[in-house]
């Protein structure tokens, strides 16, 4: 055969393998057979209903360059591609005290100067409800700047100590603690609580320090009924843990939500964080919180960070909190209990500290890849299953830990009817191999491999049962869906 047409026919010859290596077929290793992938779309995916939610914590000063509410519209449909559903606005009200906080309002029914507008604020809330989104409003109902507008106006709105003087509550300098045994404070706090549904049509509030002794659950027993009188839909969330002991005389008074904060800052941060490796005791301790959280009647946010983890206490970024176990535990914030909540940029996987007094502007560049493709696949995951819903109705039950005889590795299955999640989490610092004796059989499609999932979503068809062992890489995650 001539030179030339020899070197034609190796290439005819291998023409096939190339194309097909091009397609969207990969080979696994040790001679296992060809799995079919395909790309997954995770954006602008919608819940099956209320109850696969997920709830975004926004700062508008840090929100965008301008920090202004207008600003703010402009980037809701970015926050509607990635799949966000209720949109948290941190306080917006004017701040005072002297040192910035936005916990310390000069005026309930005002906005800050700085942001812009109610008219722009209305604008807001008709967008995001435009794009099928809902706006909560952050409430500070324990106490107001030291130069509220009430303090000279209605002077006996506040506790005063025996010789007059208004109380700081807990030491803080740059407000002043409110007087709930004032029938009339009661009044004007429910007014201006009415006026943001009357002016800006929000669709909820997240109450802060709502353990503050000097708030009697009476005071929530009444309000929160007259809130949903005024507007049916009005959700209100608590920021306390209500299984938490001093909390327990709040768990009937009408909350929708609760922190579920020993979840956060007692198991996830306090327990485990970045050098938590002992998958079996991690378990047991989310056992309890489970037991904990399905006695109550109100269901509740779960979350990695939040403003206060993130810049109070010198400042913690996720790295810092969790290290390598950030995307691990992230997936096991979206897909064991409760309503996932991101904080203002965590998508984009940057490890920033946001200085909330000052507005620290967010990054918007993607930082970590592997960390924004996780949170983008787990909301659609979050969206689509029935087997991921929240509300204690929904999660009793559902909730299997299976057997991996693996100290390492956590796995759990949930189920709602005909749909089934598997979830597993290796904690471990080396690749495990595990076997799950009590799985239940069948095929899958694979959503999340911690492996992959750095270079975009995608799915595969596996098959899972108790005798084939599954590999999961260090610090590795999975995400399985039956068929």
């Amino acid at each position: 055969m001539k030179k030339k047409s020899y070197i034609l026919f190796l290439f005819l010859l291998a023409l096939p393998l190339w194309a097909c290596n091009d397609s969207d077929e990969s080979e696994q290793l040790n001679g296992d057979p060809i799995v079919k992938t395909e790309t997954l779309n995770v954006d602008k995916t919608s819940p099956l209903s209320d109850q696969n939610s997920v709830i975004y914590e926004l700062n508008v000063g840090s929100f965008t360059t301008e920090g202004t509410f207008t600003a703010a519209t402009t980037k809701l449909n970015d926050l509607r591609t990635l799949g966000i559903d209720i949109v948290w606005l941190m306080p917006i009200y004017p701040r005072g005290g002297g040192i910035n906080s936005p916990y310390a309002a000069t005026d309930y029914q005002a906005v800050n100067p700085s942001y812009g507008t109610i008219s722009d604020l209305k604008t807001f809330v008709s967008k995001a409800h435009s794009l099928g989104m809902k706006v909560w409003l952050d409430w500070v109902p324990n106490h107001t700047a030291t130069n509220h507008r009430w303090v000279t106006e209605h002077p006996e709105y506040y506790v005063k100590d025996a010789n007059g003087n208004i109380i700081h509550p807990n030491n803080y300098g740059d407000v002043y603690q409110l007087d709930y045994t004032n029938n009339s404070l009661c009044d004007a706090m429910n007014n201006c609580l009415k006026y943001w549904i009357d002016q800006a049509d929000i669709d909820g509030y997240r109450c802060d320090y709502i353990s503050s002794p000097a708030i009697p659950a009476s005071y929530w027993q009444l309000a929160i009924p007259m809130l949903k009188a005024h507007k049916s839909s009005l959700i209100v969330m608590a920021e306390g843990d209500l299984t938490d002991t001093n909390n327990k005389r709040l768990q009937n008074v009408g909350f929708d939500f609760d922190y579920a904060w020993q979840f956060q800052e007692g198991l996830l941060f306090n327990q485990f964080g970045s050098s938590g490796t002992n998958a079996s005791a991690l378990q047991g301790n989310l056992e309890s919180f489970l037991s904990a959280s399905q006695a109550l009647s109100n269901d509740r946010m779960v979350y990695l960070t939040n403003h206060d983890q993130n810049y109070n206490d010198g400042g913690r970024s996720l790295k810092e909190m969790y290290g390598d176990n950030t995307c691990a535990l992230t997936t096991l914030v979206f897909t064991l209990y409760g309503m996932p909540l991101l904080y203002n940029g965590q998508e984009t996987g940057n490890d920033q500290i946001l200085d909330y007094f000052n507005d620290t502007k967010i990054k918007w560049t993607v930082g970590d890849r592997k960390v924004n493709n996780t949170i983008r696949t787990l909301i659609a995951l979050k969206h689509s299953q029935k087997a991921l819903a929240h509300g204690n109705s929904n999660q009793r039950g559902n909730i299997r830990f299976l057997n991996t005889g693996n100290n390492s590795v956590i796995a759990y299955e949930r189920t709602k009817d005909d749909n089934t999640v598997v979830v597993l989490l290796n904690f471990g610092t080396n690749q495990q191999n595990i076997r799950i004796s009590d799985i239940t059989s069948g095929e899958y499609v694979q959503w999340i491999d911690s492996k992959t999932i750095a270079a975009g979503p995608v799915s595969k068809q596996v098959k899972l049962n108790s005798s084939d062992p599954i590999v999961i890489g260090t610090k590795g995650y999975a995400v399985y869906v039956k068929n």
